[in-house]
């Protein structure tokens, strides 16, 4: 029986602006980077942590966190739901006052991002 490794969501890696990110998260961007990580794809059943679907979660000021993603196709269907499912889960944790989601390489990203941050 073959184990699989990790799965690495190779748009991620496509997407990924720099190589040199910065390493040492806030306590308020490790609690929200778990939270989020937990949200599920229902179309595949595994959680965006286990394929890396998260790109960055930042503190741009105290309480606000900016978290961007990239789904799995850039034809996502359901990827508005999944912008606000990875919203909620960010709410939810404590010292969060606002959460602003991204979704990166989709076709319809502009729309998405609008709409759940307005």
């Amino acid at each position: 029986m073959m184990k699989c490794g990790r799965i690495i969501n190779v748009r991620f890696l496509f997407f990924s602006q720099t190589l040199w990110r910065r390493t040492v998260l806030t306590e308020l961007e490790e609690k929200v980077r778990k939270e989020v990580g937990n949200v599920v794809d229902p179309e595949t059943g595994l959680t965006f942590g286990q394929m890396n679907m998260i790109t960055s979660v930042k503190e741009t000021e105290p309480g606000v966190v900016q978290i961007e993603f990239v789904p799995s196709s850039p034809f996502c269907p359901i990827a508005f739901k999944l912008a606000m499912d990875v919203k909620n889960a960010a709410a939810k944790v404590e010292g969060v006052k606002r959460a602003i989601v991204h979704c990166r390489g989709h076709t319809m990203e502009e729309a998405i991002n609008k709409m759940v941050n307005k």
